[in-house]
């Protein structure tokens, strides 16, 4: 009866190892966002510096729009930008960004300067405002919003081709026929 004492820390010690292993592994993508099929959030940003407008949840209304949330700081964000360059030079749908937690005002509009700037309006976020009101993770994450302001979609990490062309693209062209 006592060797059970000796062992029962033990087997109690490696099931939550399992469980914390189970949770550690899980993609990001795999996990739903509690805002599908909802409104989108209020939340309002000023503009990132040089921009005269920023971004509120009221320019997402009246068409199909992608929201990229993105930082200068992130290497995932990068690989995407030529992407969101090709979708916007096509005029495929408008996309709006925005600039999160970047570590002074002038590196994300420098970044946009240098790379180019695929987004209609881009919002400052500096403090989360705009991030927290989509429940954001990690950058990037988009997220389709049909013309009534509701978020339809959500992709945490970056937009490859496949996923623009498989998943996200075909998700667009359903709305914009609604």
């Amino acid at each position: 009866m006592k060797k059970i004492f000796y062992f029962l820390p033990l087997v109690i010690l490696a099931i939550l190892a399992i469980y914390l292993i189970m949770g550690l592994g899980r993609n990001p993508q795999d996990l739903p966002s509690v805002l599908i099929n909802k409104p989108i959030p209020a939340f309002e940003l000023a503009p990132i510096k040089g921009q005269t407008k920023g971004l509120s949840n009221l320019d997402l209304l009246g068409q199909v729009t992608l929201v990229n949330i993105f930082g200068s700081w992130c290497e995932a964000c990068r690989l995407e930008h030529d992407l969101l360059m090709k979708i916007s030079k096509n005029n495929l749908v408008p996309i709006y960004g925005i600039d999160w937690q970047e570590p002074n005002n002038l590196v994300g509009p420098r970044w946009l300067k240098r790379l180019g700037n695929p987004y209609t309006l881009v919002g400052d976020d500096p403090k989360s405002r705009g991030a927290i009101a989509f429940g954001v993770t990690k950058a990037p994450e988009s997220f389709v919003i049909d013309k009534n302001g509701v978020i339809r979609f959500k992709h945490t990490g970056r937009i490859t081709e496949n996923t623009w062309n498989n998943t996200v693209w075909p998700i667009i062209m359903d709305l914009k026929k609604q």
